[in-house]
């Protein structure tokens, strides 16, 4: 059995933009936390942006997909959400799903946002 490494994640808040950094493995083994505490850390201004940095995510399965594009689609009727630093996993699996269209509107950042 493959050992896994907790769902860790930061925020960085200012006044224009809030940064949810996640690292670890987000699996429908370690995604509870997040989905539970997601309304105590997530309280975005209206119309501010919200950076999703994924750079330290090791691993991602379909339930973690998941949980990821119910955030987006929650958020975005509040605030521009936008990918960064998106790993090949999330990509495929957006792919798979047929969600890769409605997906690209959360990458197109990603190529002017360098962290």
């Amino acid at each position: 059995m493959q050992s896994q490494k907790p769902l860790q994640w930061a925020i960085v808040q200012n006044n224009e933009s809030l940064m949810v950094q996640l690292s670890g493995e987000l699996t429908r083994d370690t995604l509870l936390p997040l989905w539970k505490q997601r309304a105590s850390f997530l309280s975005p201004k209206a119309q501010q942006h919200i950076y999703w940095d994924l750079r330290q995510l090791e691993r991602v399965d379909s339930a973690g997909f998941t949980l990821l594009a119910e955030l987006l689609n929650h958020y975005q009727k509040t605030s521009q959400n936008c990918l960064i630093n998106t790993p090949a996993t999330v990509k495929s699996l957006a792919q798979l799903f047929d969600l890769e269209d409605w997906f690209h509107q959360f990458l197109i950042c990603e190529k002017h946002y360098k962290v």
